[in-house]
């Protein structure tokens, strides 16, 4: 099997130890997601381990809809945002200002908080956790929430740069200890030799027999990952209805334009009079009898 591109997640498992695994990779969906976006190296990076590992999330949706997973802060970061798809379709971005330094998580965020939230296809919250950042990393974070939510010890890695952003998974199952009782430790310890730079350009089916010579692994087809932010203007449109006729003509009197800027999407959408006019048309003379 070969890995689907510069973009997946690919699950496997080790069939003598009742330990899983799972590979993430994101390189042309991870640099389309930053593309036209002035951030630091430091909340460059924590965005794309966020983005790695929600598509690690996003792959586990048993029905179709959405996960979206938000670190919140009052500090010098004050927003992580990203959303996938069952389908890996994802898209994000980050809120900050003045980050300039390679701060630790508590430090850029400040009394942060995890939120996760599933949604169906209709929009609908169908789960939604709120906790605290427990960690001093984004991959401390989620190894900890992983661990608590599911119950079972997890192991994370996760590394971002310009051009990927990777992430190893591996988390041992209910019967582990009675198949071997020293498996868990020693995939471990063999993990942590693993990379950012193996897990961005080896391909799975060549890195783990690399870094687990030992162990009989089963290796999953791999699922493909994009990115997905497609200009929307109806919703737009349909926005600008809502707010109603004379906010928005107030705000096309003093700009000459009506500008809306969406943020995680990174668009700008403009409309003239004209294009105002259509939004908003005369209502007809109520005739009498």
């Amino acid at each position: 099997m070969s890995d689907a591109g510069s973009d997946f997640v690919q699950r496997f498992l080790f069939e003598d130890l009742d330990v899983s695994g799972m590979m993430v990779r994101l390189s042309r969906a991870w640099q389309q997601m930053q593309s036209r976006r002035d951030y630091s190296a430091t909340v460059r990076n924590r965005l794309g381990e966020l983005a790695a590992v929600t598509v690690l999330i996003g792959s586990n949706l048993k029905q179709p809809g959405r996960v979206s997973v938000q670190l919140r802060g009052n500090g010098p970061l004050s927003l992580l945002l990203v959303e996938c798809t069952r389908d890996l379709h994802l898209r994000g971005m980050a809120r900050a200002e003045g980050v300039t330094a390679s701060l630790r998580l508590p430090e850029l965020f400040a009394d942060g908080q995890l939120t996760l939230t599933m949604q169906d296809d209709g929009g609908r919250s169908v789960y939604q956790s709120i906790v605290p950042l427990d960690g001093e990393t984004v991959a401390e974070v989620f190894e900890h929430y992983l661990s608590q939510s599911v119950q079972h010890p997890a192991s994370l890695m996760l590394a971002a740069d310009r051009d990927n952003a990777v992430g190893l998974l591996l988390q041992k199952l209910p019967g582990a200890d009675l198949r071997d009782s020293d498996g868990w430790a020693r995939v471990m310890q063999l993990a942590a030799t693993v990379t950012a730079r193996e897990l961005a350009v080896v391909p799975t089916v060549d890195l783990l027999p690399r870094v687990f010579p030992q162990e009989s692994i089963r290796l999953f087809d791999p699922k493909p990952a994009q990115y997905h932010c497609p200009e929307d203007r109806d919703k737009v449109r349909n926005m600008l209805r809502t707010l109603g006729r004379e906010e928005v003509i107030a705000i096309l009197r003093e700009h000459g334009e009506v500008v809306i800027h969406d943020e995680v999407c990174n668009h700008d959408y403009r409309f003239d009079a004209d294009e105002i006019a259509a939004l908003f048309p005369p209502t007809p003379p109520s005739s009498l009898h």
